[in-house]
């Protein structure tokens, strides 16, 4: 059985291939994703958003494709660990805290776009 998950290397390259595939001459830029070090993306929902960036790449007035991706729910919260490291690089003491994060939402990104098309499922549906 193939594991369900798509490493966060393989999700970058799966999305340039999408737009490589039928337009080689057409650019994406993959936004949201800079800070993550390591993560593992859903392989379902990789490949939905795979085929939704082929498509958008495919269109004629499309010049190049941007991929943004954005917390779902606006207000998230994250855990802050503060570490004192010793001069041999070993954790000496750490603090936990909590921080809530205010994001943008979509329409900070979409405002302005002609045509948008809604596929996200009901939130707790997906």
């Amino acid at each position: 059985m193939r594991v369900m998950h798509t490493k966060l290397p393989e999700f970058i390259d799966k999305m340039k291939q999408a737009v490589k595939k039928n337009t080689p001459q057409k650019n994406i830029a993959i936004n949201g994703l800079e800070n993550l070090k390591s993560a593992k993306m859903q392989s379902l929902r990789t490949g939905r958003i795979e085929s939704a960036v082929e498509e958008i790449a495919k269109k004629d007035n499309v010049d190049r494709v941007e991929l943004i991706v954005i917390p779902r729910v606006p207000e998230t919260m994250h855990t802050v660990i503060v570490k004192g490291i010793d001069k041999d690089g070993n954790c000496d003491s750490a603090i936990l805290e909590v921080i809530n994060i205010l994001h943008q939402t979509e329409e900070a990104y979409t405002s302005g776009c002609k045509n948008i098309e809604d596929r996200r499922p009901q939130i707790g549906r997906h």
